[in-house]
């Protein structure tokens, strides 16, 4: 399911359902779903045990908050329908709007995608400032509350752990109690969920661990105003390094580097430019050398593996608690669907409150949950397994597909039609399944022109703005 398919936010689509609700992370997950809850319930409280400032910053519970994050259509028009005005807001406070058609300068299977003849909008900017803006707009909501410095220690439950009634916690050394009707765990990939459900008798769910052994550094560098050049450059075998450089607020490029199997990107910055000097596009290479860097250090995130979390194959599972954002799935962080996802898992479970008894919710969520992960995870460890060396559960299918998709990418460099298609499933707006039908297939199948050569190293837009 994406964003085509998956029904959009209706507040009026759902009645009260409870008294309070308390949502556990204030990451972006948390939040789109704290909005959510608020449609449904007369309070909620979302609490997190970092510090939340006022001003955008990478927090210690989000620790990939440092590194290049791209807002994918499926997340923005969501965030619109919860937030009207959120772009509005967050190009206010800083952000940026490119066309993701010839701002964005996407190097795959050796050659540049062809520029668009249409425009598409993409939002960019820092995730910590897409996160605040979120942060922002939820706390004004009437009813909401957000407690910073707020770590849960435990569930509350009735006598045989079969209902979950709330959240024991520690807010600035102290112990308390917050009684819900409902909590939402989001609390990302580090959740002790499981391991509290196979202490009071309940099955842990099963986990798909696909190991790609990625690392991020990052730094920032200076960007002249005018300049709103985008550089996509992913690993692509043999080659396992790779690049995304982003414009964000205050005049930078965010530019993370990124490494495979091992081959990780360096932590000092004086090899940052030897690494990019590897990649196969001339500007990134220029950049690292040329502009002025604005960090003094470089931020490193080490992300071993894409994991899920298969709750929907349990039988049995508390009521009054469900699981959302990366404590249910995450994927290697460079196909920059994350936020994307949580934010159609807060569709879902918005309408599976409006749709259900709340005896049923947790597990009728958790199957109506599985075919919005069921898109990113393909995408995700699909390309993954284009490397021999990653292991774990390969879907099926997922050869002859790689196969497919490896060709369309090179027809999509002369091709400015498959190269939207493919965008519009990268952005999580079609699923992958788009890329088979017959107008699509025809343009990746036909045989290709003799006279088309591409041999550059340097996209046909290094030359507008400000070069690196």
């Amino acid at each position: 399911m994406t964003l085509s398919t998956v029904p959009r936010y209706d507040r009026d689509r759902i009645d009260a359902v409870g008294g309070h609700a308390v949502v556990v992370g204030a990451s972006v997950a948390g939040l789109v779903t704290g909005r959510v809850l608020a449609d449904a319930f007369e309070t909620v409280t979302v609490i997190d045990r970092d510090t939340l400032p006022d001003d955008p910053a990478t927090r210690r519970g989000v620790p990939q908050g440092a590194h290049v994050h791209a807002l994918q259509e499926a997340g923005r028009a969501t965030l619109e329908d919860l937030f009207p005005g959120y772009v509005e807001d967050l190009l206010s406070a800083g952000g940026l709007l490119i066309d993701a058609m010839s701002d964005f300068v996407h190097y795959e299977k050796g050659g540049f995608l062809a520029e668009g003849e249409t425009r598409r909008p993409m939002y960019t900017a820092s995730r910590p400032l897409m996160e605040q803006v979120i942060r922002r707009r939820l706390a004004e909501h009437e009813g909401v509350t957000l407690r910073p410095n707020c770590q849960q220690t435990g569930y509350l439950t009735d006598g045989d752990a079969t209902t979950v009634r709330g959240v024991e916690v520690r807010d600035d050394g102290e112990a308390d109690e917050l009684r819900a009707d409902l909590v939402v765990d989001a609390t990302g990939r580090t959740s002790k969920t499981p391991r509290w459900l196979d202490d009071h008798g309940y099955a842990a769910p099963p986990v798909d661990e696909v190991t790609i052994d990625i690392a991020y550094s990052t730094v920032m560098v200076e960007r002249a105003p005018d300049d709103r050049r985008a550089f996509f450059v992913p690993p692509d075998p043999p080659r396992t390094r790779g690049a995304g450089v982003f414009p964000i607020e205050d005049g930078r490029w965010q530019a993370t580097l990124v490494g495979v199997h091992g081959d990780h990107p360096p932590t000092d910055p004086g090899a940052i430019a030897e690494f990019a000097a590897t990649l196969p596009v001339s500007e990134l290479r220029q950049l690292f050398d040329s502009q002025n860097w604005v960090s003094e250090d470089v931020s490193h995130y080490p992300f071993p593996c894409n994991r899920r979390r298969r709750f929907e194959d349990l039988d049995e599972f508390p009521n009054g608690l469900v699981i959302t954002g990366d404590a249910l799935s995450s994927f290697n962080p460079i196909y920059g669907q994350g936020m994307s996802v949580a934010a159609l898992e807060a569709l879902v479970l918005h309408e599976t409150l409006a749709t259900a008894d709340r005896s049923e919710l947790p597990l009728r969520f958790f199957d109506e949950v599985e075919p919005i992960v069921d898109v990113p995870w393909s995408i995700a460890v699909g390309g993954d397994f284009e490397f021999p060396s990653t292991t774990g559960p390969k879907p099926r299918g997922t050869d002859l597909f790689n196969r497919y998709v490896a060709r369309l990418l090179r027809k999509a460099q002369t091709d400015w039609r498959l190269r939207e298609a493919i965008a519009r499933v990268f952005m999580m707006e079609k699923s992958p399944s788009s890329l088979l039908r017959p107008g699509v297939a025809w343009r990746v199948l036909k045989p290709a022109r003799p006279d088309i050569v591409m041999c550059s190293d340097a996209h046909p837009t290094a030359d507008r703005g400000s070069s690196p």
